[in-house]
C-alpha cells in the first residue's frame, strides 16, 4: 500500500525558515516525480513545487520562487521542501503527492494527510 506522511509543519514567523519532510512507502519511490501542494482555507488548491524522479529537474509556482526549494533523497525515500522568507499568504495544509510518471505532470495519484504550516502576521 502506498503511503506518504508528512512532517515538520508548525508555527513560523514572517521571514522565518521550516522545512517540511515526506517519507513515502509502498512503491519504488526513485522511479515517480513528487509533488507538494497546499490548500488554504477559502481558496482552491494550489501547486506548490514538483521533483523529477531522478531529482534532476524541478518546477515551482510563481509564488514561492526564489524561497522554497525541493529536493528528494531516494536512498531514504523521502521528499522535502525547504521553505525560506516565510510569508503569512504561505499559510497553509501542506500535502506530498505521488505522480504517476518519471516527470512531473498536472495529476497525482496518491495523497498524504498533510502538515499545517501557520505564519503569524
Amino acid at each position: 500500500q502506498v503511503q506518504l506522511v508528512e512532517s515538520g509543519g508548525g508555527l513560523a514567523q514572517p521571514g522565518g525558515s521550516l522545512t517540511l519532510s515526506c517519507a513515502a512507502s509502498g512503491f519504488t519511490f526513485s522511479s515517480y516525480a513528487m509533488t507538494w501542494a497546499r490548500q488554504a482555507p477559502g481558496k482552491g488548491l494550489e501547486w506548490v513545487s514538483c521533483i523529477y524522479s531522478d531529482g534532476t529537474d524541478t518546477i515551482y509556482a510563481d509564488s514561492v520562487k526564489g524561497r522554497f526549494t525541493i529536493s528528494r533523497d531516494n536512498a531514504r525515500d523521502t521528499v522535502y521542501l525547504q521553505m525560506n522568507s516565510l510569508k503569512p499568504e504561505d499559510t497553509a495544509l501542506y500535502s506530498c503527492v505521488k505522480g504517476p510518471y518519471y516527470y512531473c505532470s498536472d495529476y497525482g495519484d496518491y495523497w498524504g494527510q498533510g502538515t499545517q504550516v501557520t505564519v503569524s502576521s
